[in-house]
């Protein structure tokens, strides 16, 4: 045993670091980033092709303009996600927290009192959401789906077939101009920071692994102490909020108000997300794949505008990609869960095989 292993040859340092740099290297490739960096590259080649502006600051403007309020109600259900929850209410959100605002605006509110109202009441739908799901223990799919449909119909209660409009010019200028001295929309502007915010949080602080805990094995995450009712209420609640702010900036863009804002864009923000690579599973993602995932869809639907394509086929293509984001980036954990399950059931003894059978 001693001859053998002195004829072996010492594996010296430089190999040894060469290889796990290779190792790392190869990991970064297979990342989904990596993949989702060849994917926009792609785009802007696509879009460039077809329109020979695309790539002009004035059509970047455009496209973070359509994409702004999707992109910022995307922040917050990343979040939710990476816990292995949902909110498929983030629209309606959107879209009541806009009707509140303007109806409290023509009953004769100063428009920033009525914009208060408008995140309180987000607030409130979000807090609903949280009980609901972490107190109650209602699944959130369900939940929310209820809530969809709730905050909607309130919003038909209040307004339809009413659209209020008037709002001061001062306020809505900023949904149609870019940023003085740029050519950056503000809700991109107000993306990009809130961003980095939820970048921060979810990758460098004790939150964010909490985060990731509580999406992995969220039970281990209750008996090492962690809050998990506590932190997925708050999500909820912030997510609320979120929403609520995007549907003011909604209502800002547009110059008016109508209860049927933003129906079906729940679509693209939950396309957004698991786009972005974060799993449906909970446990795993980051902010800047979604931050990929934003800008590829920004881009993807500004070329096929150009280029007249229709609405419909537009939704198609958007359903492609949350197909994608969902089988490929989660095929090995679908497969290890089944194996699991596999194994618990090869391991339970059958009633035929058991002693007392």
């Amino acid at each position: 045993m001693t001859s053998d292993m002195a004829t072996k040859t010492p594996v010296t340092p430089r190999r040894s670091v060469v290889e796990t740099g290779k190792r790392a290297l190869w990991r970064g490739v297979r990342r989904w980033e990596s993949a989702l960096v060849v994917v926009l590259i792609g785009a802007l080649i696509f879009g460039s092709s077809e329109r020979p502006n695309f790539l002009s600051p004035m059509n970047f403007f455009y496209t973070g303009l359509n994409m702004g309020e999707i992109a910022i109600m995307a922040l917050p259900l990343t979040l939710i996600i990476m816990t292995g929850e949902i909110d498929l209410s983030v629209a309606s959100m959107l879209g009541l927290s806009g009707t509140v605002m303007g109806v409290l605006f023509s009953n004769g509110w100063p428009i920033w009192l009525a914009m208060a109202a408008a995140l309180v009441v987000g607030a409130l739908g979000g807090t609903l959401n949280g009980v609901l799901v972490a107190k109650v223990g209602l699944p959130s799919i369900a939940v929310t789906i209820g809530t969809l449909t709730l905050f909607r119909g309130i919003a038909v209660i209040l307004l339809a077939p009413r659209t209020i409009t008037g709002f001061p010019l001062s306020l809505t200028k900023i949904g149609v101009v870019p940023i003085q001295g740029t050519q950056l929309a503000y809700s991109t502007a107000i993306f990009l920071v809130m961003a980095v915010v939820a970048g921060v949080v979810l990758h460098a602080t004790p939150l964010g692994r909490a985060l990731v805990a509580i999406g992995l094995q969220p039970e281990a995450a209750q008996f090492a102490g962690i809050r998990v009712n506590r932190i997925k209420i708050w999500l909820y609640v912030v997510s609320g909020v979120v929403c609520a702010f995007a549907g003011i900036l909604l209502t800002l863009k547009n110059s008016s108000v109508s209860y049927d804002a933003g129906t079906g864009l729940e679509l693209n923000v939950v396309a957004i997300v698991l786009f972005g690579g974060v799993s449906i599973f909970g446990g795993r993602g980051t902010v800047i794949g979604v931050v990929l995932a934003v800008a590829i869809v920004g881009a993807l639907q500004q070329a096929l505008t150009q280029m007249n394509v229709q609405p419909e086929v537009q939704n198609i293509v958007i359903g492609v990609l949350l197909l994608i984001s969902v089988v490929i980036p989660n095929s090995g954990e679908a497969i290890r869960r089944i194996r699991d399950r596999a194994r618990r059931h090869a391991s339970t003894p059958s009633p035929r095989n058991s002693p007392n059978a």
